[in-house]
């Protein structure tokens, strides 16, 4: 079962429809969407300030979600894919992205919509990746702009597959 855990008498808040895997963590002042999925040993940690995530939302296996005391909540839009192994750390996420496999995103960053993070990507603290980008490498910059034909087959395809894998497991 999900462990969900109240901190300081916050206890986490969770929109209609959402998939929580049998061994996720969700703490603290959590504010989650409808429509959401957040998959196997993921760690959402709203302990030292807030995290509020939007509709449409998968937070893929091994995902930490995680602020700093006081300075750098965190806050994803609508329609974001976090894959697998991925840091947000204290970071804003607008709508309509993708953080690819091992991404790290860092304090005070902001990814602008329609954006795409590249797998195993570091965005460092206070980055701003401007809307329709493709961001990559160490440091994250960026490498291109986002087509139709990227936002559709890669943010969008995602974000639908992952409401119909939760579905398997909600039946």
């Amino acid at each position: 079962m999900t462990l969900i855990k109240s901190v300081k008498g916050i206890t986490p808040k969770f929109g209609k429809n959402c998939f929580l895997a049998d061994n996720a963590t969700i703490t603290g002042d959590v504010v989650m969407g409808d429509n959401c999925s957040v998959w196997f040993s993921a760690v959402i940690r709203g302990d030292v300030h807030y995290i509020r995530i939007g509709n449409n939302v998968n937070i893929q296996d091994n995902v930490t979600v995680h602020c700093t005391y006081k300075k750098a909540p965190v806050e994803i839009g609508n329609n974001v894919s976090i894959a697998h192994n991925a840091v947000v750390h204290g970071c804003t996420i607008k709508d309509n992205v993708l953080i690819g496999m091992g991404a790290i995103i860092m304090d005070h960053v902001v990814i602008e919509n329609n954006s795409i993070i590249a797998a195993g990507s570091v965005v460092s603290k206070g980055t701003v990746v401007e809307s329709g980008s493709v961001y990559a490498g160490v440091p994250a910059k960026k490498i291109k702009s986002v087509d139709v034909k990227l936002l559709e087959g890669e943010i969008n395809r995602i974000a639908d597959s992952y409401n119909m894998y939760a579905s398997w497991y909600m039946e």
